[in-house]
């Protein structure tokens, strides 16, 4: 059936004409992603929200240009040369940001939990916070917060227009160039908190940090790296010494600098880049080495794996807070001669600090919602070791869940993986959850006209898209049973029956919203009723329903992509955040 499919894709363009009753999948997937045009809406005083998002997508880049950055062929370096140029046209100055008081913060897994965890500790002490962070999971004002909220319909609206008309309005004397998506955000970034007068603006790494867009910041006031993995390797270099080496490109000559514990791979370079750039950098220590008054510092973000993330936000803090409120107490620089890295000290955490670890909220990483007999358990983890720690989190928290719950409790895994990360390899971490059906989905919310530009996505092709969903089920297949003799079965009207009699234990659908339907059966207010966003199921998928209605409870992962997660919290809780 894969070989047939493909055949079916290569019939059809990206956005597809006509297709068949047996290729209803695609028709209907692609059809999400044409309810909203790529070109420029005009922009004038009184647009609206929704029409500076859609002018906004235009500065996506296509998957064209996505594969000639993979290749080489367009320099990184020359990137973020160009931001200075771009926030000149917009009406800034990389010297206006040295006044933003930055924090600057890096990482492969973590640095967003990082930047959660900083933010609500200085937002706790009483300073106005800003706040930058990638990607966006409902809506693309959450990239951009003011005192840990996101930027208002009004105030997003408002700057866009500022921005994108000075932006306009000179490129025809740049050679038509406009900065791409997350250049732009960057810069509306900073002309937000610059405008909005903030005291402290914390600023989280796209990708790598060397040649990051971000790394237009030249006075950072500290520097954070937390911890290190394999990820982006088409973009940052396939080794961790190479991706050390784009992460430390952070690095201040004379700014103090933070990281977790690395392996020791990673820590060699790091050590060598901060001796390099004369950064004097230290190693954070373990959480429990905090002493306070109250015992054992609670997190409000669950798992392990936050631990790293909390101390390394406590050493950010501290400095930063030892700069603005008492003697700049820099670190000494390193020694020349010096092989290692030296340990941070740690210290009585007062009870601001405790109070913003405890508050600090970071929706779709580790985050728990209960609907009823449903509990979906969200977290974007996308790479091996963030996946790793994503089991370890959901097989404690679902044990808990169970522990209270009577009848019977069925599991479901909702997967999708993005780029070229190796979703076999995550998808193998994931079968000691033992789960009972696994679904998968394109990052693509529903299959009807939305009206929500934010959740556009013109990066990758739809094909591409449904493809790579259809290969990560036959992974799970190939995994979880070692065969892989009959065919996916599908959300597809008249699709063909299974070719052998028996129980498949996964599932493939067009959409977000028609996966999340499918396995709620009904048991879920929030959702829309299913009968109005997709085709009637096959045989097969109707016999399959019957575990989940006879089902007690039900427990959903969520992970594979922190889109994948976005698009399940439009539908479940699209206030959050």
């Amino acid at each position: 059936m894969m070989a047939c499919l493909l055949r079916v894709l290569q019939r059809q363009s990206a956005f597809g004409a006509s297709c068949s009753e047996r290729d209803s999948v695609f028709r209907l997937a692609n059809r999400a992603v044409r309810n909203h045009s790529t070109q420029a809406a005009p922009h004038f005083p009184g647009m609206e929200y929704q029409d500076a998002i859609c002018t906004l997508n235009t500065l996506q880049s296509n998957a064209s240009v996505l594969q000639q950055t993979s290749r080489g062929q367009r320099d990184p370096q020359q990137q973020l040369l160009a931001m200075p140029g771009f926030l000149e046209r917009a009406g800034l100055t990389v010297e206006q940001l040295d006044h933003l008081n930055i924090i600057h913060i890096t990482g492969t897994k973590g640095k967003g939990s990082t930047c959660a965890f900083t933010e609500r500790i200085l937002r706790t002490y009483g300073f106005r916070t800003g706040f930058y962070s990638s990607p966006h999971l409902v809506q693309v004002r959450e990239r951009i917060r003011i005192d840990g909220r996101p930027i208002s319909n009004e105030l997003f609206t408002k700057y866009f227009w500022q921005v994108y008309g000075r932006l306009d309005e000179t490129k025809e004397a740049h050679g038509g160039t406009m900065p791409a998506y997350f250049r732009f955000l960057t810069i509306l970034a900073f002309h937000v908190f610059l405008q909005e007068k903030v005291d402290l603006a914390i600023i989280e790494v796209g990708i790598g940090g060397a040649y990051d867009c971000t790394n237009v910041v030249r006075k950072p006031w500290v520097c954070g790296i937390a911890s290190l993995g394999i990820d982006h390797t088409q973009i940052l270099g396939d080794t961790i010494e190479k991706i050390a080496w784009q992460k430390a490109g952070i690095f201040k000559p004379g700014v103090p600098a933070f990281t977790v514990r690395q392996p020791q791979e990673a820590m060699t370079v790091l050590r060598d880049r901060a001796r390099e750039i004369q950064c004097p950098l230290r190693v954070c220590p373990d959480l429990d080495r905090y002493q306070t008054e109250s015992g054992e510092l609670q997190l409000g973000l669950a798992g392990q794996h936050q631990r790293s993330n909390a101390s390394l936000a406590l050493q950010l803090c501290h400095t930063w807070l030892q700069r603005r409120c008492g003697p700049d107490s820099s670190p000494a620089l390193p020694d020349p001669d010096s092989s290692c890295v030296l340990q941070a000290d740690s210290f009585r955490p007062g009870a601001a600090m405790v109070k913003g670890l405890a508050d600090t909220h970071w929706a779709g990483r580790s985050q728990t919602l209960r609907r009823g007999a449903l509990t979906y358990f969200l977290d974007g983890a996308h790479t091996h070791r963030s996946m790793q720690a994503c089991v370890q989190w959901f097989q404690e928290a679902a044990a808990q869940s169970q522990r209270g719950a009577s009848g019977a409790v069925v599991r479901v895994l909702l997967f999708n993986a993005t780029g070229k990360r190796d979703a076999a390899a995550m998808l193998k971490l994931l079968l000691p959850c033992r789960f009972d059906l696994a679904v998968f989905c394109p990052n693509i919310t529903e299959t009807v006209a939305s009206g929500n530009a934010d959740q556009q996505n013109f990066n990758v092709a739809v094909e591409t898209m449904l493809t790579c969903c259809l290969d990560n089920e036959r992974s799970w297949r190939l995994l979880s049973d070692g065969g892989d003799d009959y065919p996916a079965p599908l959300l597809i009207r008249d699709g063909p029956a299974p070719l052998a009699e028996r129980k498949a234990d996964s599932l493939v659908f067009p959409s977000i919203l028609s996966a999340l339907c499918w396995i709620a059966q009904g048991r879920d207010p929030v959702l829309t009723d299913p009968a109005q966003t997709s085709p009637p199921v096959t045989p097969s998928m109707a016999a399959k329903a019957a575990l989940l209605q006879d089902a007690a409870h039900v427990h959903v992962l969520v992970t594979g992509s922190l889109h994948l997660v976005g698009g399940v919290l439009k539908h479940l809780d699209p206030e959050d955040g």
